[in-house]
């Protein structure tokens, strides 16, 4: 009992102090007050009809966060794409009372959006900040581990966040005397990401993930692709530690390889 109040304080305290998460609770929570006051003026059919819409709305969003909760693999994640089905759904019911409602709404959330980032994970980490000389350091003179697998992200771009909690529950795991991580963030040393070959102008190329054998890149994630992608890849901790054979690498470890 006392943990459960415990986490209710601590996301309580979350909410408060996160201008990301504030925000957007005093979107959502001011339609209860909207509600009540358009439930005086309207007349009975159209008070049916936005009651029904509600219902509806409701229904729809319990049913994607629940599908959604299966298939994350990070609060991030699933917290980022619970807030996007409740704009969309707020957005679509504020239509049955009026147009210019709907519109504020949407007004507030693109400014919400302009304004605030969703914080990254915060949790435990196996990982080291890097700057861009302790990079090369680590890279040119050598150090204790034989392999770096290094992520290069933005703090600034909203694509990091839900893959930040990936990489640092994958350093926890797979952390050892022969493969260490790193972080370097691309917004505070854009120039890295040219020596690397990493473009910040297109959204498919953040975050790049890039293992190093003795100073060499041997493989990273996602690829090279010269005939720019669209879309993001998906990324999981199941992806990279496929990718970058994480679970390979941790065997020869423990068998002194």
């Amino acid at each position: 009992m006392v943990a459960m109040v415990d986490r209710a304080m601590e996301w309580l305290n979350t909410i408060v102090s996160e201008p990301y998460y504030l925000f957007h609770f005093l979107a959502f929570f001011s339609y209860i007050p909207i509600h009540c006051s358009a439930s005086l003026v309207l007349t009975p059919d159209i008070c049916s009809l936005l009651l029904y819409r509600e219902i509806q709305a409701v229904l729809a969003f319990l049913m994607l966060t629940a599908v959604k909760a299966v298939r994350a693999e990070t609060w991030e994640e699933l917290i980022a794409d619970t807030l996007l089905f409740g704009k969309v759904f707020i957005v679509l019911v504020s239509l049955s009372i009026d147009y210019r409602l709907a519109l504020w709404y949407s007004v507030s959330f693109l400014v919400i959006f302009a304004l605030t980032l969703q914080p990254a994970y915060q949790g435990l980490v196996a990982s080291s900040k890097l700057t861009p000389l302790q990079l090369e350091t680590v890279l040119t003179e050598g150090s204790n581990s034989r392999f770096w697998l290094v992520e290069f992200h933005s703090s600034s771009s909203p694509l990091c966040i839900p893959a930040s909690r990936c990489f640092a529950e994958l350093a926890l795991r797979y952390s050892n005397k022969n493969l260490s991580f790193g972080i370097i963030d691309l917004g505070l040393f854009p120039n890295v990401a040219e020596n690397f070959g990493i473009s910040l102008v297109t959204a498919s190329q953040l975050p790049t993930y890039i293992l190093f054998e003795n100073a060499t890149e041997v493989a990273r994630f996602p690829e090279i692709d010269f005939e720019t992608k669209p879309s993001h890849p998906h990324i999981t901790k199941r992806l990279l530690a496929r990718h970058f054979e994480l679970d390979r690498l941790l065997l020869e470890y423990v068998n002194g390889k």
